[in-house]
């Protein structure tokens, strides 16, 4: 899909999420100067093509009590990591779960997942969860507990609807 500049400002308009009104997609439109159908004709376009995965409320998980947060990681065997990878992802407590290169000999990770609880110690019996879905095709995991919040948003546009994100 080919992002026109009236796609770009939707995006822009939307990154920061729908207005909390009794109409939101009529609010944006009014605001972009569209109808309300062409608004949500893009979005199921940019939606369908993959451009954009989901409209969505984002909870804030520390004001729903889940102030343990870990990035579990995982050395998984690289013939298995994609299946498996998936399988860690769709559980329901994975907030995140990515592939990422090992940096050897000193990270030897390649498995990647977001884990939130109540307390370190429910995030630990989520853990081992994970490492009991594994089983023996991981060789080693940590936990990495976060202590701040450094950013909370997702990726941005410019004010000017540009960005470095590809098209076809």
């Amino acid at each position: 899909m080919t992002l026109d500049n009236t796609d770009r400002r939707i995006i822009t308009a939307l990154q920061g999420g729908l207005p909390l009104v009794g109409a939101p997609y009529r609010a944006v439109a009014e605001q972009l100067g569209l109808p309300e159908d062409d608004l949500i004709t893009r979005l199921a376009a940019m939606k369908d093509s993959g451009v954009i995965r989901r409209i969505a409320a984002a909870p804030n998980h520390y004001k729903l009590g889940l102030g343990a947060n870990g990035m579990t990681v995982w050395d998984v065997a690289d013939d298995q990591i994609t299946d498996l990878g998936r399988r860690v992802g769709a559980l329901a407590f994975v907030t995140h779960c990515y592939e990422r290169p090992r940096a050897l000999p000193d990270w030897p990770y390649n498995l990647f997942a977001m884990v939130h609880g109540s307390s370190r110690e429910e995030v630990e019996v989520k853990r081992a969860e994970i490492a009991a879905l594994l089983g023996p095709a991981c060789a080693a995991s940590d936990i990495l507990y976060s202590t701040r919040i450094l950013k909370k948003t997702g990726m941005r546009l410019d004010n000017k609807g540009k960005t470095d994100v590809p098209t076809k």
